[in-house]
């Protein structure tokens, strides 16, 4: 007799258990728009955040929702932006591509050593020991934290020991500004053409004893330049991206090439009166 009430009791329980689960299941069930996979499907899944969300599902959510159109993401292409537009019926819209822009010219065959730095070959443990060993403080460490942190190869160090971008691989996603301890990395979009190369402080010639290709804070930059589209910030020249800045004229009198404009095809351009740099080797070091 025992024995039959605690299995019926038993069985009571779970039934009633499994009434209040089917209860549940009906009143917290959360519709999800089947379109939400199919969209995602069609995103590249790289997840690198350049279109503001934390990953390609939750944008694909977002897309589905209307709250933003699939061209937001200027890691797909063209035709996978078309194909889920198509889908969707909507309109694609566009997103300008944004990459990772260094400020830092000084390389090994240009920038001084001013210390022999020995233990872990990160740029963030470099730069404990006082800065790092570079005699520019705010100049590039070359010890690659940048490249080690970027998931799609879009970032190599050439033979001077400084990371070089590649547009057509780099997603925008910010990881190289968070690896870079200096901060020399900005993600901006690529019609930024005209670009500040350097991101010293200092002023004066003595700066080019550490560094051949430093910004001295001269000022012929922003005098060369029409109206206030540059101003001098803390001896860095700094463009406002907000006025038409489609212009090469400020970077011709540059002494040190400081101030460069980006070409999609050649790169880095220096201007007319920018010191040439031969040194292919790594300059001296000024230990003492």
């Amino acid at each position: 007799m025992t024995i039959i009430i605690a299995l019926s009791a038993l069985g009571g329980l779970t039934l009633l258990l499994a009434l209040m689960l089917i209860v549940a299941n009906k009143k917290l069930y959360v519709y999800e728009d089947p379109r939400i996979d199919v969209v995602n499907g069609l995103l590249p899944q790289a997840n690198c955040g350049a279109c503001g969300f934390p990953g390609c599902r939750p944008f694909a959510e977002a897309v589905v929702g209307g709250s933003v159109l699939p061209g937001k993401c200027s890691v797909n292409t063209e035709e996978g932006q078309n194909n889920i537009a198509t889908y969707l019926g909507v309109d694609p819209g566009s997103e300008e591509k944004r990459v990772a822009r260094l400020a830092c010219g000084g390389g090994t065959n240009v920038a001084i050593s001013r210390a022999k730095y020995q233990g872990m070959k990160t740029c963030q443990a470099s730069s404990l020991i006082s800065g790092g060993e570079r005699g520019c403080f705010w100049g590039c460490l070359g010890l690659g934290d940048c490249e080690v942190s970027c998931d799609f190869d879009a970032i190599q160090l050439n033979a001077n020991g400084l990371p070089e971008v590649d547009v057509d691989k780099c997603t925008g996603c910010g990881d190289c500004v968070e690896a870079c301890p200096k901060w020399l990395f900005s993600i901006t979009p690529i019609s930024h053409k005209l670009w500040v190369n350097c991101k010293n402080l200092d002023h004066g010639d003595d700066v080019l004893e550490d560094c051949q290709v430093g910004c001295t804070a001269c000022g012929k930059c922003a005098m060369d330049a029409e109206g206030n589209l540059i101003e001098l910030i803390n001896n860095l020249p700094t463009v406002d991206y907000q006025q038409n800045h489609k212009t090469i004229d400020p970077i011709q009198r540059c002494p040190t090439g400081a101030i460069v404009w980006i070409d999609d095809k050649r790169g880095i351009i220096k201007g007319k009166e920018s010191k040439k740099i031969i040194r292919k080797g790594r300059m001296k070091e000024g230990i003492s």
